[in-house]
């Protein structure tokens, strides 16, 4: 078993460098600050809000606050009036984006240092891409080919593949990889008591509407 995760607490500096590295966006969620605002405004806030976040992590809960999202549908393909020709688009706070990007950081770095990652997961991981995932998959082909053996291959396509996601089995895998105590409670909080609502947008049937809070 691995040891356990211990997630320790940020430093300003470290939080001013994750505002930095977000991406500059006029979007906003519930709060109305966008993530440019804040980074106009980090040198007077980094401060609190990483008094906020070490709080959270000692604590081991989420902030009630930062669990509202706001839901836009951005239309894909096909029949605009079909609703599932719609991807939604989720907009979260800015410093849950933030805090979000803290905690990856954390349990990206006890995985990584681990070596608790399969070593063919090509995605969502930095350092590599979809070339990577093709090379070694072009490369198994041609050894089997040259070694005159069978090779074979199966190609899934999950659509809607995170919403599919059972939190429930999700955190039960955490203890396995050495997330658990307060850790764990953390990731479970984040999860947990979560609120949406559907905004909708229309300037061909003027049309400007957003939905009641729902728990999800």
């Amino acid at each position: 078993m691995p040891p356990s995760l211990v997630i320790t607490t940020f430093s300003t500096k470290e939080i001013t460098c994750i505002i930095k590295a977000l991406k500059t966006k006029n979007s906003r969620g519930f709060d109305e600050i966008s993530v440019k605002l804040l980074k106009v405004s980090a040198t007077y806030i980094c401060s609190p809000l990483t008094h906020m976040c070490n709080k959270s992590i000692l604590s081991g809960i989420f902030p009630d606050c930062m669990k509202f999202s706001i839901v836009k549908p951005m239309y894909k393909e096909g029949n605009k009036m079909n609703p599932t020709n719609y991807r939604p688009i989720s907009l979260l706070t800015s410093f849950s984006k933030v805090f979000k990007k803290a905690l990856y950081i954390r349990v990206t770095e006890h995985l990584n240092t681990n070596n608790l990652l399969f070593g063919n997961q090509f995605g969502f991981r930095r350092g590599t891409t979809n070339e990577d995932a093709i090379f070694k998959l072009t490369n198994e082909i041609l050894k089997a080919l040259n070694n005159k053996t069978l090779a074979g291959s199966i190609f899934c396509d999950l659509e809607k593949a995170f919403d599919s996601v059972n939190h429930d089995i999700l955190l039960s895998k955490l203890s396995y990889y050495g997330i658990s105590d307060k850790a764990k409670s953390l990731l479970k909080s984040y999860l947990l008591n979560r609120y949406q609502r559907v905004r909708i947008i229309n300037s061909l049937f003027n049309l400007n509407t957003v939905s009641k809070w729902t728990k999800i």
